[in-house]
């Protein structure tokens, strides 16, 4: 119970906020511990990505504004940029500058909640781990041996061998996440077997063929300027801008998930790449407007 307190403590804007704790029992007498959550509306970066309204259902759901709003979810480019940086700075607070830094230990887009401005809040710390130091070296003495922490795709193989809790896990989770972001593909999906998995099949298109594993919903966005007969030079430049944003996010999507750990950067690498990115992004689309 002790760290469900500290975990309330834990102050960040891109961080969902823990409103309180509880303890009790459950039904079979064993001790039963929870943490409550402030509500978010947008619900969870997974509903965005993966929207679950089969096209056979649309006759048969009521027609109300939640039913249809999920049929018309879609992220563009620069709302999932964004979204990427939110979770970062989340995770560099919770790496470099909390008192006891703090593994979240369980990174995945289910965890991910957006608020009314679609900004982007990392939850779920029923997993998280307090770390005995700073630093990149820092790590629980908790072994994972007892379990693969996290969830199946998204835990680092690290944690499956019984290695100790370290922030380069999360480091390895969120690389996965990325690359789901921008490819639209689970790390469970069904076509990742026989030695494939999200990080091979996004690795294979570097240097410069990542629009070829991109999400289908950004597809339009990045070929609106490829194909109209209208094309100015601003819209050939933004499509250029956006190629070439994307091939960075892979390559950096790919180099944060490494089999390795010693192969990982520290997560306060990726922010800075991550904003000129969106600030290069940015300023193309003000000169095209």
């Amino acid at each position: 119970m002790a760290e469900c307190e500290a975990l309330k403590s834990l102050r960040h804007r891109n961080l969902v906020k823990v409103l309180t704790t509880c303890s009790s029992v459950d039904y079979h007498g064993n001790d039963f511990k929870a943490l409550v959550y402030e509500y978010m509306v947008n619900g969870s970066l997974e509903d965005w990505l993966h929207p679950t309204v089969g096209i056979n259902e649309v006759d048969e759901a009521p027609r109300n504004l939640d039913f249809l709003q999920t049929l018309t979810r879609n992220l563009d480019f620069l709302q999932r940029l964004t979204i990427a940086i939110d979770i970062a700075h989340a995770l560099e607070y919770l790496h470099n500058h909390c008192e006891t830094p703090v593994v979240q230990c369980d990174l995945k887009a289910s965890n991910v909640l957006l608020d009314d401005e679609m900004t982007a809040h990392v939850g779920d710390f029923g997993l998280a781990k307090f770390l005995s130091q700073h630093g990149e070296d820092a790590v629980t003495h908790e072994s994972s041996s007892i379990g693969v922490r996290g969830t199946t795709g998204y835990a680092p193989l690290e944690y499956g061998m019984g290695s100790e809790v370290s922030v380069y896990g999360d480091v390895y989770s969120y690389g996965i996440l990325l690359l789901e972001i921008f490819t639209g593909k689970r790390p469970t999906d069904d076509m990742f077997r026989e030695g494939l998995n999200l990080h091979n099949f996004a690795k294979a298109t570097l240097p410069e063929r990542g629009v070829e594993i991109t999400n289908p919903a950004l597809l339009g966005e990045i070929e609106e300027g490829e194909t109209s007969t209208n094309i100015t030079r601003n819209q050939s430049r933004s499509s250029h801008i956006i190629h070439e944003c994307l091939n960075l996010i892979i390559e950096i999507g790919v180099a944060w998930s490494q089999d390795f750990p010693g192969e990982r950067m520290s997560i306060s690498n990726v922010v800075p790449k991550l904003h000129f990115l969106r600030e290069k992004l940015l300023k193309t689309r003000n000169r095209g407007a």
